[in-house]
């Protein structure tokens, strides 16, 4: 299995904390969020790890220097492009089922457990609650997936997609080529999901949405994201460096 991780954002929201080094460099109890995903990563054998690196992507160079099995991949047009262009860089290293992951996302280690155990093409994972306008929401009928989107109205949303994703190799042409379309469109602001309403769209693979169940997760965006991950952040997260 393998693990595509985006870094490439600045997180000009959190200059506070940043000092000028990349989003996933700001620390919680010590440690960097990026070392965070690579452990927890590498707890359960996912040692192929690529990170799709932008701003200051030297620092992420000299930081994981050692790490050889970690392949970094640059994009120079991070800052015309989504995350989904960030993905188009990394994707064509992807040969193997694979996780999806935010460099600036934190879940505990039973949320990728239960993705990984779970069967299906892609796994979803979603905190059903009341979302926000900032929510990547997610919406069901007759208990199949069929809307992912920030653009949903609220009242129709059923929860947040947190971010973290799994996929079964045989997604990956039909996904490699739905992402080139999206860009060829000129739809450079466009998200990762956009790749992902398209599957559901086709209906020819098994996509689950999995609860998280209360067990922690947090996207650092704000400043207030990350108060909140610092109070809350679990033993079982931080004893993965143990």
């Amino acid at each position: 299995m393998q693990a595509i991780i985006m870094a490439a954002g600045k997180g000009s929201r959190l200059e506070g904390l940043t000092g000028g080094a990349p989003k996933s460099f700001v620390e919680i109890k010590g440690k960097k969020l990026i070392e965070y995903n690579i452990k927890l990563l590498e707890k359960y054998g996912i040692k192929d790890i690529i990170i799709v690196t932008g701003y200051c992507c030297e620092v992420f160079e000299e930081f994981l220097k050692d790490k050889k099995q970690i392949r970094l991949i640059y994009n120079p047009f991070y800052e015309m492009v989504n995350v989904l262009g960030s993905f188009y860089m990394g994707m064509e290293a992807l040969h193997d089922d694979f996780i999806f992951l935010h460099a600036d996302t934190l879940c505990e280690p039973e949320i990728l457990e239960k993705m990984i155990q779970t069967e299906g093409d892609v796994i979803l994972p979603v905190e059903y609650k009341a979302c926000d306008e900032e929510a990547m929401k997610i919406r069901s009928k007759q208990g199949r997936l069929v809307e992912i989107t920030k653009q949903m109205p609220l009242e129709a949303a059923e929860g947040e997609f947190i971010g973290i994703a799994a996929f079964q190799k045989k997604v990956i042409p039909v996904l490699k080529e739905k992402v080139k379309q999206l860009l060829k469109e000129r739809k450079f602001d466009a998200y990762f999901e956009s790749a992902i309403q398209y599957l559901i769209d086709q209906e020819n693979f098994h996509i689950v949405p999995v609860p998280t169940e209360n067990a922690f997760w947090a996207e650092i965006d704000f400043m207030e994201d990350y108060e909140k991950a610092v109070a809350k952040i679990p033993e079982s997260l931080t004893s993965i460096f143990k």
